[in-house]
């Protein structure tokens, strides 16, 4: 079992200004250490993390590819975030390269095609829109929850960029509550840019109901995980 990462260095006061690691970022554990014997065989060299917030996934991905020379890039729209982030590498001995930005927009064109690791665990709560547009606004931890019409406007951007983003063995790991309609997403992923996608994890967490993504160029084949075309 890969060990959580060590977040004690994180203050109140961080924590008050920093999405805290919850059920949805253990989730997103839980699938990447089921996922771990083949991230490790594909020996990824580029991982981007969108929304890093407290740097926790990132780290942990960090721990399960071992001695590596992989790069982990981590962006957020929220400076205390990225400066957290930079921290938990510290902290967990994972060289974490943070960038205060929204999404993965301004990294566009240097990373096209070249990632092959791509994490989100995007503001996925049901808001309207204006609620959302101002959390991005603000740049500041509601900007880690609020998440539009469906819970899908911050999710939906990223999305249009994910197939310039992804390398030719890329893999996209995706959290998503059921609400935000799943089979919708991984239709529209398949139809418009060809991606293949699989419900690696999921698990109901209180109230909501929380699934993992992951998203590929090609069919992966199956390790427990659902998949559906």
């Amino acid at each position: 079992m890969i060990p959580t990462p060590d977040l004690s260095h994180l203050t109140r006061h961080d924590l008050e200004q920093v999405y805290d690691p919850a059920e949805d970022t253990f989730l997103l554990l839980d699938a990447l250490e089921q996922e771990a014997e083949a991230l490790r065989k594909e020996c990824p060299l580029i991982c981007l993390e969108v929304g890093s917030g407290s740097g926790c996934v990132s780290a942990f991905l960090g721990k399960i590819l071992g001695q590596s020379s992989s790069l982990y890039l981590c962006t957020d729209i929220n400076k205390h975030a990225t400066r957290c982030t930079l921290a938990t590498g510290k902290k967990n001995k994972i060289p974490l390269d943070p960038v205060t930005c929204p999404l993965a927009r301004p990294l566009l064109s240097r990373l096209h095609h070249a990632v092959d690791v791509l994490l989100f665990n995007p503001p996925y709560v049901p808001t309207d829109t204006d609620e959302a547009s101002s959390a991005q606004s603000s740049a500041g931890i509601a900007g880690s929850w609020a998440g539009g019409a469906d819970g899908m406007e911050i999710t939906n951007r990223l999305l249009q960029d994910v197939e310039r983003l992804l390398s030719p063995r890329g893999r996209f790991y995706l959290v998503a509550l059921k609400q935000n309609d799943v089979p919708g997403i991984r239709s529209k992923m398949l139809e418009d840019f060809g991606l293949t996608s699989q419900v690696v994890i999921e698990r109901r967490a209180g109230r909501e109901f929380l699934l993992i993504i992951r998203f590929t160029r090609t069919a992966v084949a199956d390790s427990g995980s659902k998949s559906t075309s």
